[in-house]
Formats: structure tokens, C-alpha cells, sequence
């Protein structure tokens, strides 16, 4: 098998300026939707990439726990790599791709945290293994096995037991979008690529772009 043979025509939809929605937050919303009435697997999951402080880019896949007219959430642990790199340098961009709906959605802007009380409630929400996990894991760090995750999770489930507070590292972030970029694959490579661009006056610039 050779890798550079691997083709796929895309011809299941198309994304029209006349049949999409003038904020972009409407057409999002309309195709998650779609995306999670279809099945497709995860389709909250999320390609999260930031950059250091030595320029060079870094991506991890996160889940999106919210979005409205403020921006799109997801929580984290703010002492790891992602969250160092987002506190020297605060803009990001997001990236779904659903491969069955042959689509991907582009979203870039400004990334700060949520508040105390958003990231609170929402630590309340979260099964009490992945409380216990918040505290367990000092994510991005180096540790010599597994075994240091095990043990951490059983000092910390014994200590708090079921009711775990939130830990002090770990909370919400919110992207709040600029840009986004909609992709709908299309036959023989000429596919469908609208951008909307933030104006100053709070409207939405939507264009089309070459694929």
C-alpha cells in the first residue's frame, strides 16, 4: 500500500452562502447539532492548539463543554503545558473535524479563564473519579510509572471522599472567537470554505475562500 494513494471524494453536502447562517455561532450550533444527531463518534472533541514562549506549536484534543455568544469552554489543568502556554501567550484556535459529515469547523481568537464559580459548578457536575483525577494527575509533568497516578488517587480519594473541592490548578478556559472558518468537503477537491471575520461594529464579514 502506498500512503500517498489513500483518496476519498467528498459529495455528501454542500455549504452555500445563501443556504448558511450570518453569525457564525448559528451555523456552529447548527452543525454540532447535527454532528451529535448523526452519531458520529465524539463529536464534542475538540483539536486545542497553542504556543510557546519558543514559538513553536503545540496541539492536544480537548471537549467542549459550552458555548454562547462569549465563547466557546472547556476546562483543564492550568499548570500544564497548554495552560503555560496560554498564560504567555493567550490566543489559540480551536478545530472539530467531523470526518463522517465530511466537514471541519475553524474557530481562532482570544483565549482567558472562566470564572470561579463557572469552573466550581461545572467540577460539581464531573463524575467523582475524574474530581479525584483532577487532583491525582500533575498533567504534562514527568513521572517515573503509573503507578504514581494510582497512588495519588487513592491518597486524594481518601482524603476528600465524596466531595472533593476543585482544585486550585484546575478550571475553565473560554475562546472568545474572532475568526471561524467552515468546511464542508466537496467532489474533485473544489470544496466549500466560508470564513467569517469579526468587524468593529459587532457584525460578522462572511466570505468565500479558495479550498
Amino acid at each position: 500500500m502506498n500512503i500517498a494513494d489513500l483518496r476519498k471524494s467528498y459529495e455528501k453536502a454542500e455549504l452555500s452562502e445563501s443556504a448558511s447562517h450570518a453569525d457564525p455561532l448559528k451555523q456552529f450550533d447548527q452543525w454540532l447539532t447535527e454532528a451529535i444527531h448523526s452519531e458520529v463518534p465524539e463529536p464534542n472533541a475538540m483539536t486545542l492548539a497553542t504556543v510557546g514562549s519558543d514559538l513553536r506549536p503545540s496541539t492536544r484534543v480537548v471537549l467542549i463543554k459550552g458555548y454562547d455568544a462569549q465563547g466557546i469552554v472547556w476546562y483543564t489543568n492550568y499548570a500544564s503545558r497548554k495552560g503555560q502556554e496560554l498564560a504567555g501567550n493567550p490566543f489559540a484556535a480551536l478545530q472539530f473535524h467531523w470526518v463522517e459529515l465530511e466537514r471541519v469547523v475553524r474557530i481562532e481568537g482570544v483565549v482567558e479563564k472562566v470564572s470561579a464559580e463557572e469552573s466550581d459548578e461545572y467540577f460539581r457536575s464531573r463524575p467523582l473519579d475524574s474530581r479525584i483525577g483532577a487532583w491525582a494527575s500533575p498533567q504534562s509533568e514527568v513521572i517515573e510509572s503509573r503507578t504514581v497516578l494510582v497512588a495519588n488517587a487513592a491518597k486524594y480519594g481518601a482524603q476528600f471522599l465524596l466531595n472533593p473541592p476543585r482544585p486550585p490548578h484546575w478550571g475553565g478556559y473560554r475562546l472568545k472567537p474572532d475568526n471561524w472558518q467552515f468546511w464542508q468537503g466537496r467532489k474533485s477537491r473544489l470544496h466549500d470554505r466560508l470564513r467569517y471575520t469579526a468587524q468593529s461594529d459587532g457584525s460578522w464579514l462572511r466570505e468565500r475562500l479558495a479550498p
